[in-house]
């Protein structure tokens, strides 16, 4: 029997939508006119964070919870702009290593600033301390459930790319 969502929890739920929505696009907005697309931001942030720039294409999947096909598409386009190099793994032939180029990190060194300046005005200053420290409360609570469905793709799931991974620089 369905449960469906009361007055109160939809307009709870459609609130959510309505921040991760226009949080998106304005995110997706500033990092484009940096050069660099949402996606391309996911995949260089942990990237420079990696030792020697450099991951196993399969750990990074993991690290963004992309499905191996979304990954593999996106990087090759991040590859054809020199924002990051792939070589075969030396410790297994069919893995991959994703490495962070010169040019990679100059792009996410650029676009870092006006990023953290955008996230800031948009999202961290109109909250008082305690909405922000009961938002991170809700992910701690929330965030686990998700994780856990059996409706959430992981890195060995087929599930559909996601649609907002539009990639301004491949024209």
């Amino acid at each position: 029997m369905t449960r469906w969502l009361s007055e109160e929890e939809q307009r709870t739920w459609q609130a959510y939508i309505r921040i991760r929505l226009r949080m998106d696009a304005a995110i997706a907005a500033g990092l484009a006119r940096d050069g660099l697309s949402l996606a391309d931001y996911d995949l260089l942030v942990p990237l420079s964070a990696a030792p020697a720039g450099r991951m196993r294409a399969k750990d990074l999947a993991a690290e963004v919870r992309w499905e191996k096909s979304r990954l593999s598409k996106h990087l090759a386009r991040m590859d054809a702009r020199g924002l990051v190099e792939r070589t075969p793994s030396p410790e297994d032939a069919r893995g991959v290593l994703v490495e962070l180029t010169a040019a990679g990190r100059a792009a996410l060194e650029r676009a870092a600033p006006h990023h953290v300046e955008l996230v800031r005005t948009l999202f961290i200053d109109p909250m008082t301390e305690d909405q922000a420290r009961a938002l991170r409360e809700l992910a701690d609570r929330v965030v686990p459930s998700a994780e856990n469905s059996d409706d959430v793709c992981d890195e060995t799931d087929s599930c559909d790319a996601d649609p907002c991974d539009a990639d301004p620089c491949d024209a």
